[in-house]
């Protein structure tokens, strides 16, 4: 069982990509292809909140593939990548879907999600995000580690 708290009042999801849903690594072939690692758990999670009628968007400071096969596969509209300022894509987000303080919560876990992370009401990031997001007031970690059900610990906490 989570111990992760939130109200059911939650309507939409917006969330960091890599030490989120990715195991926070980058693998390199020998032919300088990059590619990522992500758990079932949490394509499971993101599947869950979609059937449920969650609104789900991820804002990247990179590009990579993986985020744009995921949102075909999963039908997720909301794909922002290579944003180095978060905070106004999460404000326009907000604005877009008539947003209050209470009806969405921002999952990130490095410095640059912190302005978004310091902006929203419900905050959340995983065991090993670096230290300044961890000593955000009132943020809630997860048991589960990016990449190893982090992002479905979520779903379950919104779903159950």
């Amino acid at each position: 069982m989570t111990k992760l708290k939130l109200p059911k009042t939650i309507k939409m999801v917006i969330t960091d990509f890599d030490g989120i849903l990715t195991d926070n690594n980058v693998y390199i072939s020998d032919d300088f292809k990059v590619s990522r690692k992500m758990n079932f758990k949490d394509i499971m999670g993101v599947y869950i909140l979609k059937r449920a009628g969650f609104e789900i968007a991820i804002i990247s400071g990179e590009k990579n593939a993986a985020i744009e096969t995921l949102s075909k596969k999963l039908e997720i509209s909301e794909i922002y990548q290579q944003i180095r300022v978060k905070i106004d894509v999460l404000k326009s987000l907000i604005e877009k879907y008539h947003l209050s303080q209470d009806e969405y919560v921002y999952i990130g876990d490095d410095i640059n999600d912190l302005e978004c992370i310091n902006f929203a009401k419900y905050k959340i990031t995983v065991p090993q995000a670096v230290e300044k997001v961890r000593a955000v007031d009132n943020i809630q970690i997860t048991e589960n580690n990016a990449g190893e059900g982090a992002f479905r610990e979520v779903a379950d906490c919104l779903t159950d």
